[in-house]
């Protein structure tokens, strides 16, 4: 199997999918098997990537999807009871982040725009709210675009942005096969944010991959209609404009379309996190090469160009897999010995030569006739 962080995140990503569809449709040992799965993977790239700043995220998952797995197999076994009082209460305690990401605005390449429109919907209420008494400010951020684009880094990015709590909320900690269960969690996490933000500080609830939990699915039964219904009812408390709490939604999907418009609506600002545009990739290239040696050979300016269409990750992985080549010359070559050599032009071309976008340009088209619809940056 590759190395390639990339790689690894996408199929961590897709075996948490396929958990969430076998456990909606009742498949119990499909569900804990990808449960299971996603969560090896997971802790794959911990392990191989310590340093990367979504490893606290990496973790939250990793925990969320054990624990549905274990729920899932009491289920099984006829030993699952539902959490409720003291024990539902620690459930939703799980959910808070404790350790912060290491990502920063500053570690994310260009998106201006979307870094632009979370500090106006989140940073400047929080910091001044007086300067918005009147108008009151927005609650709900939806984040969508091609995967690797950057959606999560920016929502990890916010919890660095102001001194307040991150609640990490997916399929795997709100699905129940129980009746009533799932709304109930989803009424009680909001519970939880409203009695974190009388501390004074602000709190950010953070779904991703949200249109596996709150999309519309043509075999949908009356618990996911209720589901979302409760989060919708969540979501216009949150708008009153009597209530001057700082507790912001932000929602990160590749599947925007599968939303319906009254889940949409609830979403003040919609940002499109688009491929990275020559400038964007340029900067990506410089971000991720700043801490290896380059060959005096290297244009990173030239390397953008050849990059169009390519996701930010799909970048940070070409980098890697150049880099990766000089190990080998050193293993290859030298029996182990000695230091790595600069990554050189022919370490990027060959590189390339194995290496597409992950992205078809067709699907780049329906987001952006999506976003032309939806907009609200």
């Amino acid at each position: 199997m590759s190395n390639s962080l990339n790689y690894l995140e996408r199929i961590a990503r897709h075996y948490a999918l396929q958990a969430v569809m076998h456990d909606r449709e009742g498949n119990i040992g499909e569900a804990i098997k990808y449960y299971r799965e996603s969560a090896t993977i997971l802790k794959k790239i911990i392990k191989l990537y310590p340093d990367n700043g979504l490893t606290p995220v990496y973790k939250e998952w990793i925990k969320h999807y054990e624990i549905r797995a274990r729920e899932l197999e009491k289920l099984r076994s006829g030993l699952f009871v539902p959490a409720h009082g003291k024990q539902e209460d620690e459930d939703i305690d799980s959910l808070i982040m404790t350790e912060k990401p290491k990502v920063t605005f500053n570690d994310i390449a260009d998106l201006v725009d979307a870094k632009r429109a979370i500090r106006e919907a989140i940073v400047y209420p929080t910091r001044r709210p007086d300067l918005f008494k009147v108008v009151g400010w927005p609650r709900g951020i939806l984040l969508f675009g091609p995967p690797g684009c950057g959606k999560t880094l920016l929502a990890a990015a916010v919890a660095n942005e102001i001194d307040g709590y991150f609640i990490q909320v997916d399929a795997a900690n709100v699905m129940s096969k129980w009746l009533g269960e799932a709304e109930r969690r989803v009424a009680k996490i909001f519970k939880k944010a409203r009695d974190l933000s009388r501390t004074g500080k602000p709190v950010i609830i953070f779904i991703d991959e949200v249109d596996s939990l709150f999309g519309v699915f043509s075999s949908e039964v009356g618990g996911e209609v209720r589901v979302r219904n409760q989060f919708l009812k969540e979501m216009d408390g949150l708008q009153d404009k009597e209530n001057d709490s700082f507790i912001y939604v932000i929602a990160a999907t590749n599947k925007p379309w599968k939303l319906d418009t009254a889940f949409i609506r609830r979403f003040q600002k919609r940002i499109f996190v688009p491929l990275p545009d020559m400038k964007a990739r340029l900067q990506i290239l410089e971000l991720y090469t700043r801490k290896i040696k380059l060959a005096d050979d290297v244009n990173l300016n030239e390397l953008a160009k050849m990059l169009e269409g390519y996701t930010g990750s799909d970048i940070r992985d070409i980098v890697v897999a150049a880099y990766i080549r000089t190990v080998d010359d050193v293993f290859n070559k030298y029996k182990g010995e000695g230091d790595v050599r600069p990554v050189c032009w022919n370490d990027f071309l060959e590189v390339l030569k194995s290496r597409k976008p992950s992205v078809n340009s067709d699907v780049v088209k329906v987001y952006r006739s999506w976003y032309s619809k939806f907009q609200a940056l």
